[in-house]
């Protein structure tokens, strides 16, 4: 199916998905966003809400005030449930920017067209991440791995272990190791090839039947999801980004479900994944106003509220200006032997 067959066929019930779930949401969280008084002057931003947004300083208004006051214009908050929905609200204009993960990111920019404006930057200046295997040190895996014997794989010890995955088609959590284990002759595709949905199958067939594939939202989801999902012992193996230990178990906030940071091994990268961007709807926003939403992300970092707000709303440290080549061009190659992805480049 070619890229364009595949926006034809999903577009309507994407629509029909983004309209069920805004009602729901108003019905389920009840925040009260700002809306622009200015419609000439307005940046709309769509953003995934959550349950922990009703906290203070989870709610992501406070990112709009502050983007109001270093871009100038009236910042309205345009409330979406997931990644899906926040491509369809850029793409259909009722949204101007939208954060979301690599994948979709990528998927935003090959079906829809949208394109980058600014990226994540992490601590060490990185706009991209490794996705990496976390496996508990006492695992035959993590001894695979430390005993300098080329003849134990722990690639080939993850067959049949409960894996933990960040959610369906995340870059890191599923995209990226599949497309390894699957091109290096570890994962067999089953189903067919050319459907995403025999994705599922193919990481049941390789990892267990047991795998924790999660819904956003629910306690395994997400990296700090999949990383509890091994230490607590539900799953054998956290399939997340390299620095996820570090974000989640140490310091006086990590987590009470946290094991020692020696109990945890990390193995060698499956590949590289773009940090999370903003992405924008070129048809609809204008070079200028590009630039002005470009400079007044970059300037999030640059006060203490700044640097607060990035850290609850983003889980980053700051956001630097970005294009779409360059941060999502390589993508494609590292999840190119994905069942279903292929077709997106025919």
């Amino acid at each position: 199916m070619s890229v364009a067959d595949w926006a034809v066929k999903n577009k309507a019930i994407l629509m029909a998905g983004v309209l069920i779930s805004a009602v729901t949401i108003y019905l389920i969280f009840d925040v009260n966003y700002e809306e622009c008084d200015d419609k000439d002057n307005c940046l709309v931003v769509a953003f995934e809400v959550q349950d922990t947004y009703l906290v203070w300083d989870k709610n992501p208004q406070h990112l709009a005030d502050k983007l109001s006051s270093l871009t100038g214009m009236d910042v309205e908050i345009y409330p979406v449930p997931d990644s899906g929905a926040a491509i369809e609200a850029v793409d259909k204009g009722n949204a101007d920017i939208a954060f979301m993960d690599g994948a979709a990111a990528w998927l935003a920019w090959e079906v829809y067209g949208l394109e980058v404006l600014a990226a994540e930057e992490k601590a060490d200046g990185r706009v991209y991440y490794n996705a990496t295997a976390w496996v508990r040190a006492d695992s035959d895996m993590a001894e695979a791995y430390l005993d300098d014997d080329n003849s134990t794989d722990p690639f080939e010890l993850m067959r049949g272990k409960i894996s933990c995955h960040t959610g369906w088609l995340k870059s890191a959590g599923m995209l990226i190791p599949m497309g390894y284990l699957i091109a290096n002759g570890y994962a067999e595709v089953i189903g067919d090839p050319d459907n995403i949905e025999s994705l599922r199958d193919t990481v049941h067939g390789f990892f267990s039947t047991e795998s924790s594939i999660p819904e956003g939202g629910t306690p395994y989801s997400s990296y700090k999801g999949a990383l509890r999902c091994l230490s607590d012992g539900t799953g054998d193996v956290a399939l997340v980004k390299d620095s996820v230990v570090d974000s989640y178990c140490t310091g006086a906030d990590r987590y009470d479900w946290c094991l020692d940071v020696d109990e945890y091994v990390m193995l060698p990268a499956f590949g590289q994944a773009p940090s999370h961007p903003a992405m924008y709807n070129p048809e609809t926003m204008d070079e200028e106003t590009v630039v002005i939403v470009q400079e007044g992300l970059a300037k999030l970092k640059d006060d203490s509220e700044g640097r607060e707000i990035l850290n609850d709303l983003l889980n980053t440290n700051g956001m630097v200006v970005a294009n779409t080549e360059t941060h999502l061009g390589t993508y494609g190659a590292a999840v190119s032997a994905v069942p279903g992805i292929q077709a997106y480049f025919e």
